[in-house]
């Protein structure tokens, strides 16, 4: 009796552009060892596509108008023995060395090669991490001053907590903008601003707007109007 193997590897595809998707799913079925069980464009989409069992979770960080590391945490919780394998285009080390922490595997760039990511998938659904250097240099540092004795500081967790896109919020409001005015800014919808601003709201322990700014004013997440203008206005 011949042997049938192992069964392939179950793919969830979390990515906001279809054309992307789609070209991903053509590339990861290409290899007889995977298979894509789901896609997701969003967090309401990429929970809903659970219920597929995925043995890989392939996220990417910047879905639109939400990032993956939002709702990495809520993917993490609902989880069971999925791994998470991020898929970025993006080159900020922070993101990456935060994507980590909140539970991912492993990084994949964008501008890789095709066999690397199909390498990368299976890598991660083996158990094994799949990290860049700097990455890696980041977790060492962090667990070498790990023995260090400090206490840590509720401010700075907290602003560390924040997000890349919810600090460009921060900013804007403490510029004065409203709601509209941000999401123009950000080509995002008010619905999104919204959600950004709970968001924001909880982590800095704040309960409205007047807060957030005195609190973005006091950290140095905002600038003040005044220090924000080099000089005066000429007169007319």
């Amino acid at each position: 009796m011949i042997s049938s193997g192992p069964p392939p590897i179950r793919v969830l595809l979390v990515e906001d552009h279809l054309l992307v998707r789609a070209g991903l799913r053509l590339l990861l079925e290409s290899d007889p060892e995977l298979v894509v069980v789901g896609e997701a464009g969003n967090r309401t989409e990429a929970l809903a596509a659970l219920a597929a069992e995925p043995d890989v979770i392939l996220l990417d960080l910047d879905l639109g108008g939400e990032s993956g590391l939002d709702f990495m945490p809520e993917l993490m919780s609902r989880i069971n023995g999925s791994r998470i394998l991020v898929l970025t285009g993006m080159t900020d080390h922070e993101m990456h060395y935060r994507a980590v922490k909140l539970g991912a595997m492993g990084l994949v760039a964008k501008m890789e090669m095709a066999e690397v990511l199909i390498k990368a998938v299976k890598k991660v659904h083996e158990g094994e991490v799949w990290l860049n250097r700097t990455t890696v240099a980041r977790m060492l540092s962090e667990m070498a001053q790990a023995g260090r004795p400090s206490e840590p500081d509720p401010d700075e967790m907290r602003i560390a907590s924040l997000t890349e896109r919810e600090r460009e919020i921060i900013a804007l409001v403490g510029e004065g903008c409203k709601n509209k005015q941000i999401a123009e800014r950000l080509f995002i919808s008010e619905p999104t601003v919204r959600h950004y601003l709970t968001s924001i709201f909880s982590k800095l322990n704040v309960t409205d707007r007047l807060g957030l700014i005195i609190y973005a004013y006091q950290f140095g997440l905002a600038t003040l109007p005044a220090a924000r203008s080099g000089k005066k206005p000429e007169p007319k």
